[in-house]
């Protein structure tokens, strides 16, 4: 079953500028983790706010789950998307504990089913004894953890994630992306990665979308070069 669908995306900034996106089409099927590579400027983080609502396009449709979220005359709020996003700098509530930070997004959850979740949640990444601390007394990879707990607890159909490592020391992100690899798999979870590194997508996606006039996919491991599709988004 295909989760993400994206038929004939076409997106600018300005009526008057020449697309970011033209004419994007692709799908993904339920648990598949897939890379989208590309350098800056290439589109690649304006294609994550596409699917998540943050941005409209100029045409093109969009589907999650099978429900059309934008189209000619749709638009659904991002809120109703189904859509979980892990941001650059993980956007943790700085005066919110690690519970109180994934409890957040469980506000549309029935309340005697919250607590259970977060516990949920808490094992899933490891970090049932941190769930008093703030996000200040985390490392880096810790607070990444929180943030994809936060992320998962509502139970999306996908998840977005943006530059996921860009802030970890270069000494942290491989043990960092073995993990999050587990998470993901063990949470049979979608996910969408948007990254300029072609060794994020080594270490945890199924298959690269290289997006933009991009030498990134030079190289890449013999698993992810068979999939690879370069794809004409300027």
């Amino acid at each position: 079953m295909s989760i993400v669908e994206i038929e004939g995306l076409t997106f600018s900034f300005s009526r008057k500028e020449d697309p970011v996106i033209s004419d994007f089409s692709f799908s993904i099927e339920k648990g598949e983790i897939v890379g989208i590579l590309g350098q800056s400027g290439s589109g690649k983080s304006t294609l994550l706010r596409l699917i998540s609502g943050l941005e409209m396009p100029i045409k093109g449709a969009i589907k999650i789950a099978g429900t059309t979220v934008v189209s000619e005359g749709i638009f659904i709020h991002p809120e109703e998307r189904g859509v979980g996003m892990v941001f650059q700098d993980y956007a943790l509530f700085p005066h919110m504990t690690v519970k109180e930070n994934i409890l957040f997004g469980l506000s549309r959850m029935p309340r005697k089913d919250r607590k259970q979740r977060v516990e949920e949640m808490l094992e899933l990444v490891q970090m049932g004894n941190f769930e008093k601390r703030y996000p200040h007394e985390l490392s880096g990879g810790q607070q990444q953890r929180v943030a994809l707990a936060r992320a998962l607890a509502p139970k999306p159909n996908v998840l977005l994630m943006d530059e996921p490592f860009s802030n970890l020391d270069a000494d942290l992100k491989g043990s960092i992306r073995e993990e999050l690899g587990v998470i993901l798999k063990k949470a049979n979870m979608t996910c969408i990665m948007v990254t300029h590194d072609r060794n994020d997508v080594e270490a945890i996606c199924d298959y690269s979308i290289v997006i933009g006039q991009s030498n990134v996919a030079n190289n890449i491991n013999e698993k992810t070069s068979e999939y690879n599709i370069t794809c004409h988004v300027k």
